[in-house]
């Protein structure tokens, strides 16, 4: 399988704060992985770390074999979800999808409708997304990750906010993802959906990295 993500000995300090210290990590497509641990642990300047928007202070990160962080370059062509999405909430979810879809794309209703189907959401709904629910808003999140098909999806708690239903629902959606070769990173507060879903697992603790399963 090819290696998609690449962390090498990385780490990042804040103001003399050690947050990432000698952290490594190799990702390889067709699977999950899946990272533990309490707020503040480092799970979340982690992932801004591999999607350039931290530098590192000190390893070396690379995305298809391509170096993030290196004279500012940043990671492309995948589905991010790291703390709380933008989106324009005077608008409707599909309004949303739409608008992001046509910087990149011709339109196509058909295909945003079935992501919106896929993630749980009407998209006849007319609510602007100001009005929606937290699990309403996580469930258009994860619908912009997925929308363009990337190879990647880097995912900060994306079962925040969800129901019951709605866990199930995107746990098949990831399992559906895997199966078609994509690479998923994601951080949960939740050892059961990390149990179910990762094929490896491992563990922040005070900035440091480490395997516990898989």
């Amino acid at each position: 399988m090819a290696k998609t993500i690449r962390v090498e000995h990385i780490s990042k300090q804040f103001q003399k704060t050690t947050v990432l210290e000698d952290v490594s990590l190799v990702c390889e497509s067709g699977k999950i992985y899946g990272i533990v641990g309490y707020n503040g642990s480092g799970k979340s300047v982690l992932f801004k770390c591999i999607c350039g928007f931290y530098p590192v202070d000190t390893g070396e990160i690379y995305v298809r074999e391509k170096q993030i962080g290196q004279d500012g370059s940043m990671i492309e062509n995948t589905g991010v979800i790291i703390e709380e999405p933008a989106f324009l909430k005077q608008y409707s979810g599909m309004w949303n999808l739409e608008l992001l879809w046509i910087l990149n794309h011709k339109m196509d209703k058909m295909h945003l409708q079935q992501v919106m189907r896929e993630v749980g959401l009407d998209s006849m709904n007319k609510k602007p997304v100001g009005k929606y629910s937290l699990g309403m808003k996580q469930r258009l999140a994860i619908a912009q990750a997925v929308m363009e098909g990337q190879d990647i999806l880097i995912l900060d708690e994306p079962m925040n906010g969800l129901d019951k239903d709605g866990v199930a629902q995107m746990r098949e959606l990831f399992l559906k993802l895997k199966e078609e070769g994509k690479t998923l990173l994601f951080a949960s507060h939740n050892r059961e959906d990390i149990e179910v879903l990762c094929d490896e697992v491992y563990e922040m603790n005070k900035g440091r990295l480490q395997k516990i399963s898989g």
